[in-house]
């Protein structure tokens, strides 16, 4: 805004300043005659007569029930000879001005009241801009049928109804909760073994559907060593399945969507991005039990206690891994910092196929043990004690030796070793680095 738009007017504002009805501008009173002047008639004094050739209207001494002198006739040659030049304000002669006082004061009137409706018409189209602003406009038709979903949203619309809240009640007091992956459509779910263990000796577990549905579960399989199980929702039918995608083509830096129930809220969906593949994370086992190794895939997706179990997805809803584990920076409150950890679904598929078959699972094993003890500044897994007979044995390792690659994965130590080991499957043949030679070993199986 201006100064002259805060003032409420420009230079185009300003009153001219006109005179006043009774002020006279020169040449409004007329020119005396010439008294020496034959055949002039001596004016009385203090009354001057109007001069007819300067005079166009009463002097102002002239009362209106005085008659004026008549004027003479216009000249046609005068008037054409010389043009009229505008009467300011100022010329106007008081008889005139009083005669059309009545109209002037009726203009005063009407500029009054033009003024006072432009007010009005101000205010009240002031009044109308604010009620026509953000309150006084009507919300949009709600049609979610027609309005084009965005790529997260498309994945939480269909991966939703393949994941089920786990409520699990165990010996002990209190509950623990986590999230499954509904397989098929009578009820087979997926989900982390460490969600349903405490109902391994007698429990009870409870699924809840996205549509509102309970069904009571029981354990069909589980595995301990690759922090996996399954459960069967007895009387389900018609659920919805999920797609199983490939871990393997997981890019880092790829977006990834997290679908499950932190701290018991169902439904919840997050999204983030792959952070890291092949990470090796140490668990710790049940109950001051053996750590499991997972060979993860890292993300930053929020999941925090209750995600277990449940997907993570690509953006074509198709799971990529199974929510498992996240990082803290301790504390009795663990809470996600954005490092979360899922197994990778190619595993996750492999195992709960055992489990569902036999109702057990296997993994692969080299058939050594690694030490920190002289662990290379320059990284490597360093092998402790050989399993004879075993397929490290086999394929010539001894104590000592240091693993460097397994396949084309770098090493970086035993947890990394371990990690890289369980993501092969049982009877696979795998090339190994040593710091000094190449091998070749065919991985052996062992009940998980």
């Amino acid at each position: 805004m201006t100064d002259d738009e805060r003032s409420g007017h420009g230079a185009g504002g300003r009153h001219a300043a006109g005179r006043t009805p009774d002020e006279t501008s020169e040449g409004s009173v007329g020119a005396s005659p010439d008294p020496g002047d034959p055949g002039e008639p001596t004016p009385p004094q203090g009354l001057p007569l109007p001069d007819p050739l300067t005079d166009t209207g009463r002097h102002a001494l002239i009362e209106p029930d005085e008659v004026a002198p008549p004027l003479p006739p216009p000249d046609p040659l005068a008037a054409q000879a010389a043009p009229v030049a505008p009467v300011a304000p100022g010329d106007v002669r008081s008889g005139r001005v009083r005669r059309y006082a009545p109209l002037a004061a009726a203009a005063v009137v009407v500029a009054l009241l033009a003024g006072l409706a432009g007010g009005w018409i101000g205010w009240t189209l002031a009044g109308q801009s604010v009620s026509a602003g953000a309150l006084g406009r009507p919300l949009p038709q709600a049609d979610p049928a027609s309005a084009q979903l965005t790529p997260v949203e498309a994945v939480a619309e269909k991966v939703l109804p393949s994941v089920v809240l786990l409520k699990v009640e165990g010996g002990g007091p209190g509950e623990d909760e986590g999230s499954g992956i509904v397989l098929s459509p009578d009820g087979l779910v997926l989900t982390n073994d460490h969600v349903v263990s405490a109902a391994a000796t007698g429990g009870t577990i409870t699924a809840l559907l996205q549509d509102g549905r309970a069904f009571t579960g029981r354990i069909t399989g589980r595995d301990s060593g690759s922090d996996l199980a399954l459960v069967r929702l007895d009387g389900a039918g018609g659920l919805t399945a999920a797609d199983l995608g490939n871990s393997e083509s997981l890019r880092v830096g790829q977006q990834v969507v997290a679908i499950g129930a932190p701290l018991g809220l169902d439904g919840t969906v997050t999204t983030g991005i792959v952070s890291a593949l092949d990470r090796a994370v140490s668990v710790g086992g049940e109950q001051g039990g053996q750590a499991t190794v997972l060979n993860a895939v890292q993300h930053d997706a929020p999941i925090n206690p209750g995600n277990s179990g449940g997907p993570l997805v690509d953006l074509q809803g198709r799971v990529v891994g199974v929510n498992s584990a996240i990082a803290s920076t301790g504390g009795s409150q663990g809470g996600s910092i954005g490092v979360g950890f899922s197994i990778p679904v190619n595993q996750a598929r492999r195992v709960a196929d055992e489990l569902n078959r036999t109702g057990r699972a296997t993994r692969a094993v080299l058939g050594v043990t690694v030490t920190g003890v002289g662990q290379p500044a320059s990284g490597g897994a360093v092998v402790g004690q050989v399993t004879p007979g075993g397929p490290a044995a086999q394929a010539g390792l001894h104590p000592g030796d240091v693993v460097l690659r397994v396949a084309d994965r770098p090493i970086a130590d035993g947890d990394e070793l371990v990690a890289a080991i369980r993501d092969h499957e049982p009877g696979e043949q795998v090339g190994l680095t040593l710091a000094d030679r190449q091998v070749t070993v065919t991985l052996a199986g062992e009940p998980s």
